[in-house]
C-alpha cells in the first residue's frame, strides 16, 4: 500500500495538462495511400487472423506521423478475448493520438463504433513500474461492444511524435513481417518532403521498396510479408542474427548524433556551491587524493545511493533530469545517473564523458543507419592518465578492485560537442571472479557412499546485489530453495541441510554457504572405480553448426560466460588403505589454455590424504573466425578426452564390503548425523525421513529404514513411500504387511503400474497365482506403453510357478508384437534360462538384448544363467563379472557367482559372495530355490 501511494504521489507531480492529453477524432490525412478495401464476405475459415496491417509514416518538420490501418479477424473465442478491448498508448508530451475509424465488419455490414458518440477513456497507466519504469504513457481504452466470433475488427489511428531533444531531426524504425507470419495485406510506407535529406536502410533480405516521387513527397513502399528470412546460427555474433529492421533518419552521420546529445550532458554549474552534492564532492576529496580512488567513491555513491527508475515523462526519453533533482529524489535512470556521475567526476578533477550504448545490439551499431534509437543505454567513459574506465551508474556493487572491468556493450558512441564516431569497448578480464566457490567433500566413508560436504560461494557485482535484494524480501523457505538451487551446479547431486546468506557492505559481496550431503558419481570401468572431477572442461561445449553454405563465413561468438573460481578439496576414501593410498588421477591435472573462448587455469595436488583442485574459468567474449572453427572444435574435443578423473585402487572392495567395514569403523556416523539434523530442522516434512530411509537401506539396515518410512507416512501418506515400505517388508518375509501397504498405495494412486507389478509378484510369492495373473491380465488388456512390462512380469511369474508352456508363449507373443524390445528379449532369455529349456535360442536373445540395451547388466545376468545351465561356468563367470562391474548392487549376480565358485571348488570365495547376495537381498535363497538352484 505504501508503495502504491508513493507512486501515486510521483505521478501527481507530473499531472499538468498537455495539448495531447486527450484523443483527437479526425479523418484520415490526405497524404495516406488507402489500403485495399476489406471484403468480409469473401473470408474463408482458413484466412489469416491478421487480415491487414498497413503502416505509413510521414517524416516532416521534425515530426514523425505514424498511421496504422489494422484489421483482425475474431477467428475464435481466444482471439475475441484478446482483441475485445481497444488500447492505444501514446506519449502526450511528444504528440497526439488521432482516431480515424473504429468499426466492426460483419459480412457486408459495417458497424461504426463511434457513430453513437462513444469515446475512448484515457488512463495514465504506468505498466512498467514493476520494471522500474516511469514512462509517462497515456493509454486510451474502449471495450468493443457487440463484437462476435467471426467478425472483423477494423481500427485506423495515428500517433504523432516530435522530440525536442532531436533538434528538428527525425528518426523511425520498423520491424518486418516475414514468412511464416500470415497476413492478407501488409505494408510499410515511408514518405518525406522531396529535397529533404533523409536516409533509409534495411537489413531484411528481400525488402526491396517501390520508390516514387509524387505530391511533393519522396516515397518508399515495402510490401509484406517478406519471404522467410535466412536462419542464422544461435552462436553467431549479434550483427548476423539481430532483428530485421527498416530504418530512416535525418541524421547525416554518427557525429551529428553525438553533437546533438552533448548539450543535454553539459555539467557547468550543475553542482552549486553549498549544495548537498557539493558536500558529497568535498567528502570524497577529503577522503582520497588518488583520482582512481576518488572515481571509485563517486561511482559507489551513484550506484548505492540512487535507485534505478526509468524516467520517460516530460521529454525524458533523451533528456536527463538534473543532478540536483536526482540527488533529491534519490532515483534516476541511466541518463540521470550518468549526468550525475559525469558532474561528480569533473568536480573531482577527473576527465569524464557520456557514451551512448546498446545493451543488447551493440555489435550491430557500425552497420546501422545513424539514429539515436540505435542506443538504449548511456554510461560514462572516464580517463585517468593511461587508464580508460567504463563506469555504469545503473550497475551495482562496484568496488575499486573492479573499476577496470569492461561491460559487454560492444560499439558505443561518445557524446561530445565536437562530435564523435562509434568506438568499441575493448574486453578487459574482470579483476574478481563473479563467483568464488570453496567446496569441501569428505569421502572417507568409501567409494560409492554419500559424502558430507561444506560449500561456500562468494558472489560479487550485480548478481550479489540481486541475491542481497531477494534475501531481504523473500521468506525463509524461498531463500532455502534459492540457495540450494544456486549452489547445486557446483556439487551435482546432493542435499543441503543448513544454509546461510551474508552480505558484506564493505566489499559488496554476498556469501552463500551450506552444509549437506553430496553423492559422488563413482562408476566402475575396466575393473576400477572412477569418478570425473572436471567441473570446467566437462561442461564446455563447442559444436558450431556451419554445414550450410550460407553459414560458412559466419564467425562464432564464444566465451560469453562469466568468471568462476572453484576450489575443491576431497578427503579421499579410507575404506581400503589409510589416508586414501592407492588413489590416482588421470587426465589434465594441470591446465592453462583458452578453449572455445574460455580461459581455463587448473592445478591439482594431493597431500595427507586430501586432494585439492583449483579451477579458474573466465569468458573472453572472443570471436572465432570461420577459418579457425574446425581447428578449435578439434582442440576442444581433444581436451575433453582428458577430463580430470580420480581412480580407486585396483581391487578396491565391493560396496557390501565397504558397508560392513564402515559399520565397524563407525565411518557413517557423520552422515547419519547430517540426515538426522535435516529431520530436526524440518519436522513437518517427509522427505528428510525418506532420505534417511534410503541411506539406512544402503547400509542394509532394513528395519531402521522401515521405521523411517513409517514416520514419513505419518506426515505425508504418499503412494511411493508405501511401496518402498512394502518392498522392504517383503524382503524381510513379512508379506502380509507388504500386501497391506500396497493396498494403501493403490487407494492413493489406483492407476500405479509400479503398485500393480509389485502386488502381482507378491501375490504369486504368497501362493495366490490366479490373483496375480488376473491382476496382470487386467492391466495387459488396457494396453498402453506399460503393456510389455506387464507381459514380461506375467511370463516371469508363470516360469517361477513351473508353467513352462504358458510362460514361453506369453513372452513369445510379446516379442512378436515388439521384436526389437531389449527388455522383452532379456525376459525371454531369463525365462528359458530359469526353466532350463531352449538354451541355444536363449543365448541369442540375451546377446541381442545386450547389443540393444543401455546398460546390459540385467541381460548379462540372464545370459550367465543360461551359461550356468549349460555348465559353461567360465563363460557364466565372465558375464557375471561384467554385470557386477556395471551394477555392483545386483544381488542375483553375486548369488549365482557364489554358487558357481562353490561348484568349481572355491568354497571360501563362494561363501563370501553368497553372504554378500543375502545381505543385499534376504530372500535370495528362496527366490533361486524356485529354479532348483541351491548353493
Amino acid at each position: 500500500m505504501i508503495r502504491k501511494l508513493l507512486f501515486a504521489a510521483l505521478l501527481s507531480t507530473a499531472a499538468a495538462a498537455h495539448a495531447g492529453d486527450k484523443p483527437l477524432y479526425q479523418p484520415v490525412p490526405d497524404w495516406v495511400k488507402p489500403a485495399p478495401p476489406i471484403d468480409a464476405t469473401a473470408i474463408k475459415d482458413d484466412a489469416p487472423v491478421i487480415l491487414q496491417l498497413d503502416t505509413q509514416q510521414r517524416l516532416k518538420n521534425g515530426e514523425v506521423w505514424n498511421y496504422t490501418d489494422a484489421a483482425t479477424r475474431a477467428a475464435s473465442q481466444q482471439v475475441l478475448d484478446a482483441i475485445g478491448t481497444l488500447k492505444f498508448p501514446w506519449l502526450p508530451d511528444k504528440g497526439d493520438l488521432i482516431v480515424h475509424k473504429l468499426e466492426i465488419i460483419r459480412g457486408a455490414e459495417h458497424i461504426d463504433l463511434l457513430a453513437s458518440g462513444a469515446k475512448l477513456s484515457v488512463l495514465r497507466r504506468e505498466e512498467g513500474l514493476e520494471q522500474r519504469q516511469l514512462n509517462g504513457l497515456l493509454t486510451a481504452t474502449m471495450p468493443v461492444e457487440g463484437l462476435r466470433v467471426g467478425d472483423v475488427l477494423h481500427v485506423v489511428a495515428s500517433v504523432t511524435q516530435k522530440d525536442a531533444a532531436l533538434g528538428g531531426n527525425v528518426q523511425t524504425l520498423n520491424g518486418v513481417l516475414a514468412d511464416p507470419v500470415r497476413v492478407q495485406f501488409a505494408r510499410v510506407r515511408l514518405l518525406w518532403p522531396q529535397g529533404e535529406k533523409i536516409a533509409w536502410k534495411t537489413n531484411a533480405t528481400g525488402a526491396v521498396p517501390q520508390i516514387t516521387d509524387a505530391g511533393g513527397y519522396h516515397q518508399l513502399e515495402f510490401r509484406m510479408p517478406l519471404a522467410k528470412q535466412p536462419e542464422m546460427p544461435g552462436d553467431a555474433p549479434v550483427r548476423y542474427r539481430g532483428p530485421r529492421l527498416i530504418e530512416a533518419s535525418s541524421f547525416a552521420d554518427w557525429a551529428s548524433i553525438s553533437k546533438i546529445m552533448a548539450p543535454l550532458y553539459k555539467t557547468d554549474g550543475l553542482i552549486a556551491d553549498g549544495s548537498p552534492l557539493a558536500a558529497e564532492v568535498a567528502k570524497i576529496k577529503a577522503a582520497e587524493s588518488d583520482p582512481l580512488k576518488r572515481t571509485e567513491l563517486a561511482l559507489e555513491l551513484v550506484q548505492g545511493k540512487i535507485r534505478y527508475l526509468f524516467q520517460g515523462m516530460d521529454g525524458g526519453n533523451y533528456m536527463p533530469q538534473s543532478p540536483a533533482q536526482t540527488w533529491s529524489l534519490r532515483y534516476g535512470d541511466c541518463k540521470a545517473k550518468t549526468l550525475l556521475l559525469v558532474a561528480l567526476l569533473r568536480a573531482l578533477g577527473v576527465e569524464a564523458e557520456p557514451v551512448l550504448a546498446s545493451s543488447q545490439l551493440g555489435d550491430m551499431v557500425p552497420g546501422r543507419l545513424p539514429l539515436p534509437a540505435a542506443f538504449d543505454h548511456v554510461l560514462v567513459r572516464a580517463t585517468i592518465g593511461a587508464d580508460v574506465l567504463w563506469l555504469d551508474g545503473t550497475s551495482s556493487g562496484a568496488r575499486l578492485v573492479d573499476i577496470h572491468d569492461t561491460p559487454p556493450f560492444g560499439w558505443v558512441l561518445p557524446v561530445r560537442a565536437a562530435g564523435a564516431e562509434p568506438i568499441r569497448i575493448p574486453f578487459h578480464p574482470a579483476a574478481r571472479a563473479d563467483a568464488r566457490v570453496d567446496l569441501a567433500l569428505d569421502e572417507s566413508a568409501g567409494v560409492g557412499m554419500p559424502a558430507p560436504m561444506k560449500i561456500t560461494a562468494v558472489y560479487r557485482g550485480p548478481i550479489a546485489q540481486m541475491i542481497h535484494a531477494a534475501s531481504q524480501q523473500a521468506g525463509k523457505e524461498d531463500i532455502d530453495k534459492f540457495a540450494t538451487t544456486l549452489l547445486s551446479s557446483f556439487y551435482g547431486e546432493g542435499k543441503v541441510v543448513t544454509r546461510s546468506l551474508k552480505y558484506d557492505e564493505t566489499t559488496g559481496e554476498m556469501t552463500v554457504a551450506a552444509t549437506g550431503i553430496a553423492y559422488p558419481d563413482w562408476n566402475k570401468e575396466e575393473e576400477r572405480y572412477r569418478v570425473i572431477l572436471d567441473k570446467t572442461l566437462a561442461k564446455l561445449a563447442f559444436e558450431p553448426d556451419r554445414a550450410r553454405a550460407a553459414w560458412r563465413d559466419i564467425p562464432v561468438m564464444a566465451g560469453n560466460d562469466g568468471n568462476l573460481q572453484l576450489r575443491t578439496t576431497i578427503i579421499l576414501p579410507d575404506s581400503m588403505t589409510k589416508g586414501g593410498a592407492g588413489f590416482t588421477l588421470d587426465g589434465a591435472e594441470k591446465l592453462s589454455d583458452t578453449l572455445a573462448g574460455v580461459r581455463i587455469e587448473r592445478t591439482t595436488s594431493v597431500a595427507g590424504g586430501v586432494l585439492t583442485i583449483e579451477n579458474k574459468a573466465q569468458g573472453t567474449r572472443m570471436e572465432i573466425a570461420p577459418a579457425d572453427i574446425a581447428a578449435e572444435r578439434a582442440r576442444v574435443s581433444r581436451a575433453k578426452t582428458h577430463l580430470l578423473r580420480e581412480n580407486a585402487p585396483a581391487g578396491y572392495p565391493a560396496l557390501w564390503q565397504v558397508v560392513e567395514t564402515g559399520k565397524k569403523a563407525k565411518r557413517f556416523d557423520a552422515l547419519l548425523a547430517l540426515y538426522r539434523q535435516d529431520i530436526t530442522a524440518r519436522p513437518d516434512k517427509a522427505d528428510p525421513l525418506t532420505d534417511l530411509a534410503w541411506f539406512h537401506e544402503k547400509l542394509y539396515l532394513r528395519r531402521e529404514a522401515i521405521d523411517d518410512l513409517t514416520k514419513a507416512i505419518a506426515i505425508d501418506p504418499d503412494a511411493g513411500t508405501y511401496l518402498k515400505r512394502a518392498r522392504l517388508l517383503a524382503e524381510l518375509g513379512d508379506r502380509d504387511k507388504a500386501a497391506a501397504d500396497i493396498a494403501e498405495a493403490r487407494k492413493i494412486d489406483p492407476g500405479s503400474s509400479a503398485a500393480a507389478t509389485q502386488l502381482a509378484q507378491l501375490e504369486a510369492d504368497r501362493g495366490h497365482l490366479d490373483a496375480a495373473l488376473e491382476l496382470l491380465d487386467d492391466r495387459i488388456a488396457e494396453g498402453g506403453k506399460e503393456k510389455n512390462a506387464f507381459l514380461s512380469t506375467k511370463a516371469t511369474i508363470l516360469s517361477e510357478s513351473g508353467d513352462k508352456d504358458r510362460a514361453i508363449s506369453t513372452i513369445d507373443g510379446a516379442i512378436a508384437a515388439s521384436p526389437g524390445n531389449a527388455d522383452l528379449l532379456n525376459a525371454r532369455c531369463w525365462v528359458k534360462g530359469t526353466l532350463n529349456v531352449g538354451l541355444d535360442t536363449a543365448l541369442k536373445d540375451c546377446s541381442r538384448a545386450i547389443e540393444l540395451g543401455d546398460s546390459g547388466s540385467a541381460a548379462l545376468d540372464s545370459r550367465a544363467m543360461v551359461f550356468f545351465r549349460m555348465t559353461r561356468f567360465d563363460d557364466a563367470l565372465a558375464d557375471l563379472n561384467a554385470a557386477i562391474d556395471r551394477d555392483p548392487g545386483q544381488a542375483s549376480s553375486w548369488f549365482l557367482r557364489g554358487v558357481i565358485h562353490k561348484q568349481m571348488g572355491d568354497a571360501k570365495t563362494g561363501q563370501e559372495e553368497l553372504a554378500a547376495a543375502r545381505l543385499m537381498q534376504p530372500t535370495i535363497d528362496s527366490d533361486y530355490a524356485k529354479f532348483g538352484i541351491k548353493p
